[in-house]
């Protein structure tokens, strides 16, 4: 088990960070503003060979009234009764407030190894700050800089110090929780559906719009099953968000639909469906998540069932590629209607993960065709010859088929629904990748292709070629080509005089060339060695 640190202080200190460096990851939202952090957040972090568990909590002001403040300021205490060291972290740079003064003295009393951090300690400025920090009491402040990654040597050494006496209990490592994002528009009911759920007042809720601006998640169990529960900021129309804030907010919203397994769409009853939900919900469908309906504020409806079947009717309409989705009405409110939720939510979370055999796709492709045959294109039909699935979350199956380029949208759509009614998977969202069958996966370009490799220059050229450049390259001149022809090491052609023939040499068995006679011109020899004279019946004497 990892020990438990909760770092606390007042507003604007950098406490989340301080976080963040810990954790190794930007999962805390940052701003320059006081406040930014208003729920306790949990996440797995180490420093050189120590795990921890860091709980980033929000600054802590003297409020007890009904305030959101004072709200904050309980998940603060909760943090702190909840953690083994306490990192009371202050600003070097302002030194010692009021504020920093009444909260040490909140948390003198607490039993737990308390380590005092002076952040912002990167300037000289800041030493002030530092020597200020000793009358707050709690030993030799340790100076820091989160966000420049100092003095992080020295908070080990602290770490070690202080968690000397401390027992960390040893626990087995639990299966993979079922990641359940709770997403919707701002003042929905999410953190209060949460909080429903598990029994504990875990998020900060109230009747104000925007309370929630981190994604929180939360670990909980259900019927053994390992669950961890992400309720995320509302978010309203790209138009209306301005704020730098707000767009962190959403940001961190749509990474959390990103990395969950199934997401509930939280809806108020009496505006449920409109321009962002209908958003919300494609979101959804295109990152491949099984979505969950739900209606909140239940408790306020005069006609339950009227109203549930308009919802549901609307549902498919509007949204028919999750035709099916699983709907709960509920009210986080009284509880009417939450113990519905779970069992919904897992059954889209097995609909997500099914495997269907390839025998029986198979079987239903050729009933699919022969019900409903292709249409065809150009004057050529299509004919699907295969199909199989090749992954589940979401379920995604490969259609081998000639002329796979020329199926209509309209007939993949087909295709899917068949497959969604036949199967029974209602509400999940799917893929289909259409593949032609007559694709060589070993040709250029193909899937098993691999990457083309540089075989040189060509070795031989046409003849013709190679004449040219050989007469290119010596010169017209006589004796300046021998010359360059004799640099180059090609022997000259020695021709025979006269027209001699070479076979008439080779038959006489001499390669003596007889000069010229009187009448001019060459003179041949006989095999027998005579000479001729060209005229008939021999030479005269």
């Amino acid at each position: 088990m990892a020990l438990k640190i909760a770092i606390v202080g007042r507003p604007n200190v950098g406490k989340s960070t301080l976080f963040n460096r810990l954790v190794g990851k930007r999962l805390a939202l940052v701003d320059d503003r006081p406040g930014v952090t208003r729920d306790r957040r949990y996440a797995d972090g180490n420093i050189g060979d120590m795990d921890l568990t860091l709980i980033d909590t929000a600054g802590y002001e003297d409020v007890s009234d009904d305030t959101l403040e004072s709200r904050m300021r309980e998940q603060t205490e909760a943090a702190i009764e909840d953690a083994d060291v306490i990192l009371f972290t202050m600003d070097a740079r302002d030194g010692v407030t009021q504020l920093d003064r009444i909260f040490a003295d909140r948390i003198r009393g607490v039993h737990k190894p308390i380590i005092l951090l002076a952040n912002k300690s990167e300037s000289r400025e800041s030493m002030g700050g530092v020597g200020e920090a000793y009358s707050l009491g709690f030993g030799e402040p340790v100076p820091i800089s989160a966000e420049h990654g100092e003095g992080m040597a020295d908070l080990y050494q602290a770490l070690v110090r202080a968690s000397e006496n401390v027992f960390i209990e040893e626990v087995d490592e639990p299966e993979k929780p079922i990641r359940i994002a709770v997403i919707g528009r701002p003042n929905a009911g999410k953190s209060t559906l949460i909080n429903r759920l598990i029994g504990d007042d875990r998020l900060l809720t109230g009747p104000e719009a925007g309370i929630t601006r981190d994604s929180i998640s939360v670990d909980w169990e259900y019927e053994g099953q390992n669950i961890r529960l992400i309720d995320t900021a509302g978010m309203r129309r790209k138009a209306r968000v301005n704020e730098k804030l707000e767009k962190l907010s959403v940001a961190d919203t749509i990474r959390a639909i990103t990395f969950a397994e199934v997401v509930v769409l939280v809806m108020d009853k009496d505006d449920a469906f409109d321009m962002q939900d209908l958003q919300l919900a494609d979101l959804v469908e295109r990152e491949g998540r099984a979505l969950v309906y739900v209606a909140s504020k239940w408790d306020l409806e005069e006609e339950p069932q009227a109203r549930l079947a308009q919802l549901k009717a609307m549902a498919d309409d509007k949204l028919p590629q999750l035709k099916g989705s699983e709907f709960v009405a509920l009210s986080s409110f009284n509880g009417r209607g939450v113990d519905r939720l779970m069992p919904a939510i897992l059954k889209a979370y097995e609909t997500w993960s099914v495997k269907v055999k390839t025998k029986d796709l198979n079987d239903w492709l050729s009933m699919a065709t022969q019900r409903h045959p292709p249409p065809a294109v150009d004057g050529k039909r299509i004919k699907p010859k295969y199909i199989s699935q090749i992954k589940a979350r979401p379920p995604t199956f490969v259609l081998m088929a000639t002329r796979a380029d020329s199926m209509p949208e309209h007939y993949k759509r087909y295709l899917v629904n068949s497959i969604r009614e036949s199967f029974d998977l209602k509400g999940t969202p799917m893929r289909l990748n259409v593949k032609s069958s007559s694709d060589n996966p070993y040709a250029a370009g193909g899937a098993k292709s691999g990457p083309e490799r540089f075989k040189g220059a060509a070795k031989t050229a046409p003849r013709k070629v190679l004449k040219a450049e050989k007469e290119e390259k010596f010169s017209n001149l006589p004796g300046k080509a021998l010359e360059q022809k004799a640099k180059a090491g090609i022997k000259p052609k020695v021709k025979p005089l006269g027209g001699l023939k070479a076979s008439a040499s080779k038959k006489s068995g001499t390669n003596a060339i007889v000069g010229k006679g009187a009448r001019g011109g060459a003179r041949q020899v006989s095999r027998s060695g005579r000479i001729r004279t060209g005229q008939k019946g021999g030479a005269k004497r």
